[in-house]
């Protein structure tokens, strides 16, 4: 996301960008048009994303530490938690 779009963001926009890299809205968007999510399920989704997070820890990079993987792995999981609490809890 270029910082001129970025600094157009509201507060809370920014917010989920740090946590998700994008905002909810474009998350809802994207999981809602895949055809994963339309013959799967949205468990899927998640789960999906959780394979991909330990494929992505699983490939060490001569044993250094990847800052940006790390950071990569952070906003996929945190994805998955919201896919989880977004579709698969029940309303209060």
């Amino acid at each position: 996301m270029t910082t001129k779009i970025y600094n157009r963001l509201t507060e809370q926009e920014k917010r989920e960008v740090r946590m998700y890299g994008c905002t909810e809205a474009q998350m809802k968007e994207a999981m809602e048009e895949s055809i994963t999510f339309r013959f799967s399920g949205p468990a899927m989704i998640a789960a999906s994303m959780m394979s991909e997070a330990q494929e992505m820890l699983a490939h060490d990079n001569g044993g250094q530490f990847d800052l940006m993987v790390a950071e990569d792995v952070r906003r996929l999981l945190n994805r998955a938690k919201w896919v989880l609490f977004e579709y698969l809890t029940p309303a209060r």
